[in-house]
């Protein structure tokens, strides 16, 4: 009888089994083959696979206490991933053991050359520490030197801030929370970070700022709005980037980074939008403008860009409209998400937050729902094509319109 070489077993199939009475094991190796064949065909027979070496020796161990025999099955096999499951399977359709009635449940079935990689990789880390500039692939040298760039961290200051080894060489400085936004950053490559530490900005920070060119980044969330308005307001901060909206810095990928502080506002721009948004949720909700400005200038370039209807009559709306608007906000909280809605408040489309833009002034609507920050792009497009309230999380609006801004 063939045997399966240790080099080459691919899975182990593990499973439990109860019997309502005293066996033994080959009572159970005798039911495990007798009781599947057949069951999947001459390929993938079991006493075939076996003198074949595709499966290994099936090794039961057991224990009979008040009557009962319970044990484990373990089958190390050399097929694939859906052959092994098939065979797996089988087993459970075993009711009798000898001559009691038995259950058979699948465990798990372990990969054993997913333990071998874990192996590789841990093994190949402490390597790292004692034979440098070895080489591996991309995946696995990704982990490997994952430890190596948190180790460039470094403390600064009389208040040892945690931050990246360029912040005494670098002209433009990178202000973040806390030390695991420094880590992720410098996963990432970006050296010229340094933290907070915590909600107020430390001295050591605001003497770079008189020095330096400084980016606050902070978290998409009301704690980095009351971070920034801190920081704004004690040190000399040259620009704004905000993480996106219910996201933080220390969760961002590589790619979402480098696109936020792309994306950075001028300080004095941010600060303008939040003292704007804070007199907008001064107003009762949903109050808005009079109608009487319902009608946009430039009537002729509104007419071949937005195919909608010319004079929409604009209404107050009831506390179940609120309501409603609330829940539909509710809904889209953590989606980044868009809504446009009729006057009846029903569903006219959904899209993604980043293509909003794109599909505003081609679809008629009468409200814009999104979960995110509205921007003074995103405010212009939805004037232009008719729209008469527009509802977001957050608002980074400087200029004047005649929509109703409002903020849940």
């Amino acid at each position: 009888m063939g045997k399966v070489s240790p080099v080459s077993i691919k899975y182990n199939i593990k499973a439990k089994f109860v019997a309502e009475g005293v066996v033994e094991k080959p009572d159970v190796i005798g039911a495990v083959f007798g009781q599947t064949e057949g069951l999947l065909g001459e390929d993938l027979e079991l006493r075939e696979l076996q003198k074949n070496g595709k499966i290994g020796r099936i090794d039961v161990t057991l224990e009979a206490v008040d009557s009962k025999t319970s044990g484990e099955i373990n089958i190390p096999t050399s097929l694939d991933k859906t052959e092994t499951t098939m065979i797996a399977a089988t087993l459970e359709t075993i009711e009798r053991i000898g001559p009691c009635d038995a259950k058979i449940q699948i465990e798990k079935i372990e990969d054993v050359r997913g333990n071998k990689r874990e192996f590789v990789i841990e093994r190949a880390k402490k390597l790292l520490a004692e034979i440098h500039g070895g080489q591996d692939t991309r995946e696995m040298q990704s982990q490997i030197t994952e430890s190596a760039r948190k180790a460039k961290i470094v403390e600064y200051g009389t208040e040892m801030l945690p931050a990246g080894p360029d912040i005494d060489i670098s002209e433009e400085l990178i202000v973040v929370e806390g030390r695991a936004d420094v880590l992720n950053l410098l996963n990432y490559g970006i050296k010229n970070v340094i933290a907070m530490n915590g909600a107020s900005l430390p001295k050591t920070i605001k003497e770079l700022s008189e020095k330096k060119i400084i980016t606050l980044f902070i978290d998409g969330d009301r704690g980095g709005l009351l971070e920034a308005k801190d920081a704004l307001a004690t040190a000399k901060i040259a620009f704004i980037a905000q993480a996106p909206s219910g996201s933080e810095v220390e969760e961002l990928s590589g790619k979402d980074i480098i696109q936020v502080l792309r994306n950075k506002v001028p300080a004095e721009e941010f600060e303008k939008a939040i003292k704007k948004e804070a007199r907008l949720k001064e107003k009762p909700k949903f109050e808005g403008r009079s109608s009487s400005r319902a009608r946009m200038p430039r009537r002729e370039e509104r007419e071949k860009k937005a195919p909608i209807e010319e004079d929409i009559e604009k209404k107050e709306l009831s506390e179940k409209e609120m309501e409603k608007l609330q829940e539909i906000l509710q809904d889209l909280t953590g989606t980044k998400g868009a809504c446009l809605l009729d006057k009846n408040l029903d569903v006219i489309k959904r899209v993604p937050s980043s293509e909003v833009l794109s599909v505003l002034y081609r679809t008629p609507h009468y409200i814009l729902v999104m979960d995110g920050t509205a921007t003074n792009s995103i405010v212009k497009e939805a004037e232009r094509s008719g729209c008469q309230y527009l509802v977001a999380r957050n608002f980074a609006v400087t200029i004047q319109t005649r929509i109703n801004l409002m903020s849940l």
